[in-house]
């Protein structure tokens, strides 16, 4: 069972819209959300001239959320993540805003952001929520077990305040097995359609290895036309979904599936043939 947490967010603009700084009760940690068009604020701030990790925000020209991880050692001239991030970065346009992990005791060196860069970068892409930029795998360098435990528990705090800024780049879209999540798996059979799915607090999930229905009839709402096209390339030859993907509701994913204007509520059911409404009628 996850334990509760206190998080402390600053506004450092004054607006929930400004640069925020994040930290954690307990936690060396310290992370900074900044839109791009306010870098040139944050020049004089000191821990941005630390070592540290960070990944831009975006969306590519498909309307696809993306990111881009990477690292940042300290420069001969004193400067680390927020050089490193207006320097070769500077003119990529895909990215909007940037989140930026340090330390308050200034603890990282070129091993431990080298790790960090490479377990964040895989977790974003086993998390499939984001399509992640990066062209080659961040090498994870060379550290004892009691350096890797210790930045295991960084990561894991690094997680919360992630999502708590907005971005659940390192969650899995279904959460894991020994999570406290007890939502039943639901299923779904229309046209030659045969799916599974979860409700989850994102919304709700379609899950890999579910059969999508290859005809779509006059009346399919436009937004599954649109989605069964942004997820072509999620489905195989044999109509398989390869990858678990996140809709806005049961009907939105019913839509999906089937290929038609359909009531996810209906539709989606349990083992034992209940309906979602009627779930939901229990709860």
């Amino acid at each position: 069972m996850a334990r509760s947490k206190t998080l402390k967010l600053f506004l450092m603009d004054g607006e929930p819209s400004g640069r925020i700084k994040c930290s954690l009760a307990n936690w060396t940690g310290i992370a900074y959300k900044i839109s791009r068009t306010a870098l040139d604020k944050c020049k004089d701030m000191e821990l941005l001239k630390q070592s540290g990790v960070y990944f831009l925000f975006g969306t590519d020209e498909f309307d696809n959320a993306t990111v881009y991880i990477g690292q940042a050692g300290i420069r001969k001239n004193g400067k680390g993540l927020l050089l490193r991030i207006q320097e070769p970065h500077n003119i990529i346009d895909y990215w909007t805003e940037v989140i930026m992990f340090t330390t308050t005791n200034n603890s990282f060196g070129p091993t431990e952001i080298s790790y960090l860069e490479n377990r964040f970068c895989n977790m974003a892409i086993q998390a499939d929520r984001y399509i992640v930029k990066n062209n080659n795998e961040p090498n994870l360098g060379n550290i004892t077990e009691e350096t890797e435990s210790e930045l295991e528990e960084f990561i894991d705090y690094a997680k919360i305040v992630m999502g708590a800024l907005g971005h659940k780049v390192l969650e899995p879209l279904v959460p894991p097995s020994d999570s406290s999540d007890d939502e039943p798996i639901l299923y779904l059979e229309y046209g030659k359609g045969s799916a599974t799915g979860k409700r989850t607090s994102d919304g709700f999930v379609i899950l890999k290895g579910s059969t999508i229905n290859p005809t779509m009839t006059r009346t399919c709402p436009e937004r599954a036309k649109k989605d069964r096209k942004k997820y072509a390339d999620k489905i195989d030859n044999n109509n398989v979904l390869i990858s678990d993907l996140l809709f806005s509701s049961p009907s939105a994913a019913a839509g999906f599936v089937g290929g038609a204007s359909l009531s996810g509520n209906v539709l989606w059911k349990d083992t034992n043939g209940k309906s979602l409404k009627e779930l939901i009628d229990e709860e």
